[in-house]
Parts: C-alpha cells; sequence; structure tokens
C-alpha cells in the first residue's frame, strides 16, 4: 500500500530527528572527551 505524502513526511522528520539527536550525542562526548583524547595520542606520538 502506497505511503500518503504526510507518512512519508513523518518518516522523513523520524529519520531528521535520529540524526541530530546523535550529532548531538556524538559533539558532547567530543566535548568532554576532548582533552583526554588528545592527551592520549600526544602520549602516544612522544615516545617517537
Amino acid at each position: 500500500m502506497p505511503y500518503s505524502p504526510k507518512e512519508r513526511g513523518q518518516g522523513l522528520l523520524e529519520y531528521a530527528l535520529i540524526l541530530i539527536l546523535v550529532g548531538v550525542i556524538i559533539f558532547v562526548l567530543l566535548t568532554l572527551l576532548g582533552p583526554a583524547i588528545s592527551k592520549f595520542i600526544t602520549d602516544l606520538i612522544a615516545p617517537v
């Protein structure tokens, strides 16, 4: 059964909201863990 334009728009909106939520989570994690990740990489490169 074909979707009506309203249902198709609702599906796109749900995908967009999920993508936005994932983006926000990644941004927050990188903001919180950024200094630790930077220190880890610096410690890895330092002995070389």
